[in-house]
């Protein structure tokens, strides 16, 4: 056992290293942007076409803040705002889909999956989400009424206040991420010797094969649900080098989970603005599972013309 939890700790360390050299930079960047005429240039950008989404320009603040940043940092800014609860529920749908861009399309590099497959993925949801749920909701119109108001907090009024506010965020950014991925690794670590990830494997094998994945992709869809893509990310990488995960099982992987990832996490959080959280769940699974399905069979049509060919011959 010993033995076995030196493992998980090294391989934690590493993959905390691996990811941590990711996670501290575009933190720390994206941070001091924030100070800069950098975002408001580009949400005065977008606003003019927030309309095609049932958005009012001000709700390029969110849309912008939780793409470069987090949800947590785009419900900040929703809280700041009057909007209806129809325009907070787009906002929230559109996030959901698309949130941390610059961290979690990375550290999808980093596991082996195309960074523009996430990016197009990713923001297509979010446009196509705001565009059908204005189209398709008439109703809303009520001004949300929030749940909770955060603390305001002093902003920094020098370059020397702001850069140690980024490097602050991006310490606790990496000391997240390894207080999670290092226990993880090591409880993963004991369920491997002792044979238990096979057992769940095989339990959840059918699911993973609906989905048109191998069952050695099992573990990085569960961790992926449950604690986030660049949290999730931390197993597949582990996955891809020591379970033989296939390039295509964990491109996969990565599609389903930019749609539906955190999924628990993601959603109770939305809970204080005052927004229905059932119809937000159910569309993120049921997007996460057509999607999946659709490209697995595009992915093999190729394949399957082949050896139909070579039946014929």
């Amino acid at each position: 056992m010993k033995q076995t939890v030196l493992k998980g700790l090294q391989t934690g360390l590493n993959t905390t290293w691996k990811l941590g050299k990711v996670i501290f930079p575009i933190t720390l960047i994206v941070t001091i942007l924030q100070f800069t005429p950098v975002l408001p240039w580009i949400i005065s950008l977008i606003s003019p076409i927030m309309g095609l989404f049932g958005l009012s320009g001000d709700a390029a603040i969110p849309l912008v803040i939780g793409n470069a940043l987090n949800l947590y940092a785009a419900i900040g800014a929703i809280l700041s705002l009057e909007l209806t609860v129809k325009e907070v529920f787009i906002l929230a749908m559109m996030l959901s889909f698309s949130h941390n861009l610059f961290v979690e399309s990375t550290v999808a590099m980093k596991v082996g999956v195309k960074i523009w497959i996430i990016l197009a993925v990713r923001i297509g949801l979010a446009l196509t989400a705001g565009i059908v749920i204005n189209l398709v909701w008439q109703g809303g119109g009520d001004i949300a009424q929030y749940g909770m108001v955060p603390e305001v907090t002093a902003q920094p009024e020098t370059w020397g206040a702001i850069l140690l506010l980024g490097l602050q965020k991006a310490v606790f950014g990496v000391l997240q991420l390894a207080m999670i991925v290092i226990p993880l690794m090591v409880m993963i670590q004991i369920a491997k010797d002792l044979k238990w990830l096979d057992v769940f494997s095989k339990a959840v094998a059918p699911v993973t094969r609906f989905l048109g994945m191998k069952e050695n992709t099992s573990m990085t869809l569960a961790s992926g649900l449950l604690i986030g893509l660049a949290m999730g990310s931390a197993v597949m990488i582990q996955a891809v080098e020591e379970d033989g995960v296939s390039r295509r099982d964990v491109t996969l992987a990565f599609i389903f989970l930019v749609a539906c990832h955190a999924v628990i996490e993601d959603t109770l959080i939305f809970i204080p603005l005052g927004i229905p959280v059932w119809p937000l769940f159910l569309i993120r699974i049921v997007t996460a599972i057509i999607l999946t399905i659709v490209v697995a069979r595009l992915w093999d049509r190729p394949e399957r013309a082949r050896r139909k060919e070579t039946a014929h011959t």
